[in-house]
């Protein structure tokens, strides 16, 4: 909506407010009505008793003009017409009082049975007729009075009435007691209102002030939690969680970026130190040949160091990739045989149980996660040691196993093993090669795959990897 202003505060004021005035609006109304009938009641109430007394006086003989008094006053509180009492002179002993009805302006006409005045007391309204006769006493409010009537046996009428502009002013007087009574409730409830809005939005105004710093560079900067159970204490839970691994992943991503740079800067530095040692001064075939080798491994492995990073950045980037069904336990069977020979040559057995596993996935991938995890098992084990592969079936997975009896690795590098460019240095130094890319290449292809991957292992106890593929 438009109309409504752009502060929280405001809006939730300007709502309690609009829920408060209507509140007010319907008690004020319904306090009205129900203060109108109840003076309606005590005018009719009136109007019957002076209704009693003229015909009272009249049913004796007496003056009409001032009839006796009724024989109880408590007849008006008590709800009771003074015409259901008996008739008659006082009881012995008993004293007429006098005054029993209010004083307050009043009228009271008397027609006789042909429809002609017989009687006329009072500021009797012009135009007044003879009502109809409906053989009991009726009250109306006729051209601004409220009038009260009752037709004898003999067929006279008779009439008391008042002008409503006795009733009108209480009531005028009593809507302005309850406006005012309103109008401070309102005051009261706004500012109560105020204060509450001020509360409730302080926990926004506190979490928006640390987003601020933190979104200026200040990532370890945390948003106070006062209270966890509400809504802003969760939302505040929630942006300091988010913030930690936004934290987290600048860090990595700094690490990352240095890790990346360092590990270029290396066969650069070969590869420009053995041309300019070429070029520097003439040397034998055999001198040429060896600096050209040492520089076709230093681009060699600066190609794949580059692969290996363009393939985590097109895995973080979530790049699409075609699934097929793919054979497991023959990808691994065909890995197997592809590093066998350097196995050998480091005297290292090789041993598989590859059963039938099917597996969804795309073959490159599984390919790749297979000769980083079969790579890194015979690069880091020692001759004499054992490299085992299996592929299974489980719960609808396939299940890859690849599990060494090599030096193992320490407890407290697992938890960072599938980190980009991280090494457990104490079993996996530099010499081995590598640049520490192929296990975090398999976690994130295995993720992107809809799988997961585990490591278990520890000093001198070998290592186990299990991948665990969607069939």
């Amino acid at each position: 909506m438009k109309w409504l202003p752009n502060s929280i505060r405001w809006r939730i004021q300007l709502w309690h407010g609009l829920l408060l005035l209507l509140v007010l609006v319907v008690f004020g109304v319904t306090a009205w009505r129900l203060q109108y009938h109840n003076e309606i009641r005590i005018l009719d109430g009136r109007l019957h008793l002076l209704l009693s007394e003229l015909h009272v006086g009249l049913a004796h003989g007496g003056d009409a003009a001032a009839p006796p008094e009724p024989q109880d006053d408590l007849a008006l509180l008590l709800g009771i017409s003074a015409l259901d009492l008996p008739l008659g002179p006082p009881r012995q002993g008993e004293q007429r009082r006098t005054n029993s009805v209010p004083s307050f302006p009043h009228y009271h006409r008397i027609w006789w049975r042909d429809g002609t005045v017989k009687e006329s007391v009072g500021a009797v309204p012009a135009g007044l007729t003879l009502p109809p006769n409906s053989g009991k006493v009726e009250q109306r409010t006729h051209a601004g009075f409220r009038e009260v009537y009752q037709f004898t046996p003999p067929g006279e009428c008779l009439m008391v009435g008042v002008p409503e502009s006795v009733l009108n002013a209480q009531m005028r007087s009593f809507a302005a007691q309850v406006g005012g009574i309103c109008a401070v409730v309102f005051v009261f409830g706004m500012m109560g209102g105020w204060w509450m809005a001020t509360r409730a939005i302080a926990p926004i105004r506190d979490i928006s002030e640390a987003a601020q710093r933190i979104s200026g560079g200040h990532l370890k900067e945390c948003i106070p939690v006062a209270e966890t159970e509400s809504e802003l204490g969760q939302l505040a839970s929630l942006l300091n969680d988010t913030f930690t691994r936004l934290d987290a992943s600048f860090e990595q991503q700094a690490r990352f970026t240095s890790d990346a740079a360092h590990e270029l800067r290396t066969p650069v530095s070969i590869i420009l130190a053995q041309t300019q040692l070429a070029l520097s001064k003439p040397r034998s075939t055999e001198a040429h040949v060896k600096t050209i080798e040492m520089t076709r491994r230093s681009a060699q492995r600066m190609q794949e160091l580059i692969e290996s990073l363009l393939m985590l950045a097109m895995a973080d980037a979530g790049a699409d990739t075609e699934r097929e069904a793919v054979q497991l336990d023959a990808l691994g069977r065909e890995n197997l045989d592809h590093i066998r020979p350097l196995a050998e040559e480091k005297q290292i057995t090789l041993h598989d149980n590859l059963t039938p596993a099917t597996c969804h996935a795309h073959a490159g991938h599984v390919t790749q996660i297979l000769t980083n995890l079969l790579g890194n098992a015979v690069k880091y084990c020692r001759p004499g040691d054992e490299v085992r592969v299996s592929t299974h079936r489980q719960n609808g997975h396939a299940i890859l196993t690849v599990a060494d009896t090599g030096p193992g690795i320490p407890p407290e590098h697992l938890p960072h093993l599938f980190e980009r460019f991280y090494r457990a240095e104490a079993s996996r130094n530099r010499t081995t090669g590598g640049a520490g890319l192929g296990l975090a290449i398999c976690k994130n292809l295995v993720e992107a795959l809809g799988g997961h991957i585990t490591v278990e292992s520890g000093l001198q106890q070998g290592t186990t990897f299990q991948v665990t593929l969607p069939a």
